[in-house]
């Protein structure tokens, strides 16, 4: 039987690859670190197949077509930008695995978006690059929530997407070690007047929320307290609480937590663990 083993909340900020140069270089090898030991840690949990919870950027998707939750079931390539400093390749999708989620969310209320051939972003492709390549024969399956974008999708529905996605794991007849990414935050104002802002009373609070495995909490902000205290981009912490709903109960523990205004964003790492 499949189970989820494991999971992760990992940054996607472009300039991990893109500008790296422009931050503090102690930062980086910090950032740098997390993600190896990211890479270590699914190597000893055995993790065949990551769940990867990112979102658009206006990127993949635009103003003609903004779902508000989608799942890839066929080939994948990425990244979409070119500035990324990351050559195109193809990822491997676990496409079985895949299909069987999408199928087991329309059986239980969930109308996917459906995605048979994607060009990943960077909401994804970053945390796939750094952490999953890395490691021969681990498979992919990408999910992007309305994170970023108005309309985005209430944290409440991205709770019950994540429980779905939980469920559908465990009612795979296959043998399967998975893992789950939540990718993005923390605070950050994007196309704003405070873009370069990080607060890192917010972010630590949404840290300890998360280490806490207290999704009620997370939800409880509500978008406009986030918006006012982390910013726009700290909506995407719906993604975090889609992966963390994946685990059912879970305990945390951070892995890096770096400011960066030079990166625009309050960067942060914490390794998901089963309760």
């Amino acid at each position: 039987m499949a189970e989820i083993v494991g999971g992760f909340i990992v940054s996607h900020d472009p300039m991990i690859t893109g500008n790296p140069e422009i931050a503090n270089k102690k930062q980086v090898a910090n950032v740098d670190a997390a993600f190896e030991t990211i890479v270590e840690r699914l190597k000893e949990l055995r993790v065949d197949t990551v769940i990867v919870v990112g979102d658009d950027h206006y990127t993949m998707f635009g103003p003609h077509c903004l779902p508000q939750y989608l799942i890839g079931v066929g080939e994948l390539e990425g990244p979409e930008e070119n500035w990324l400093r990351i050559e195109r390749y193809q990822v491997e999708n676990n496409v079985p695995l895949a299909e069987h989620i999408m199928n087991y969310g329309f059986a239980n209320g969930f109308d996917w978006a459906v995605a048979k051939s994607l060009l990943l972003d960077h909401g994804t492709m970053i945390p796939i690059h750094k952490a999953i390549t890395p490691i021969p024969g681990v498979r992919t399956i990408p999910i992007y929530l309305a994170a970023a974008v108005t309309p985005i999708i209430p944290m409440r529905r991205a709770q019950q997407l994540g429980a779905m996605i939980g469920d559908a794991v465990n009612a795979w007849d296959k043998d399967e070690r998975v893992a789950v990414f939540g990718c993005g935050g923390i605070s950050h104002w994007v196309g704003t007047a405070e873009m370069g802002r990080v607060n890192e009373e917010f972010d630590h609070m949404i840290l300890n929320h998360v280490n806490n495995g207290d999704i009620e909490a997370l939800i409880a902000l509500g978008d406009d307290y986030v918006l006012e205290n982390g910013g726009n981009g700290a909506w995407e912490i719906r993604n975090w609480i889609c992966a963390m709903a994946a685990m059912k109960k879970l305990t945390g523990e951070t892995l890096c937590y770096e400011p960066m205004p030079t990166w625009i964003t309050g960067v942060g790492f914490s390794e998901l663990k089963v309760a």
